[in-house]
């Protein structure tokens, strides 16, 4: 390890920088997230998975194409109500 770095032409931000994503801060509402955290652990996803997937059906860009997590917990969901 170095004693001293040189830190004049470093700048702050992500360690990883995601393409086609950008970090916010939002105020969403207890019961909201904590929904949002229940239905990501049934999915087995992250919340800010499914809430990204909510908000994105709901300006209707959602995916058109049937993939396997959405056969899966359209499956689970049906055998649950059964």
């Amino acid at each position: 390890m170095k004693q001293e770095y040189d830190f004049r032409n470093a700048k702050r931000g992500a360690v990883i920088p995601q393409k086609g994503k950008t970090r916010i801060t939002i105020y969403i509402d207890d019961d909201i997230i904590n929904e949002f955290r229940n239905r990501a652990e049934m999915a087995g996803k992250g919340y800010q998975t499914i809430i990204n997937d909510a908000l994105r059906e709901y300006i209707g860009k959602s995916k058109s194409t049937l993939d396997e997590d959405t056969l899966r917990r359209v499956i689970r969901e049906e055998l649950k109500a059964v």
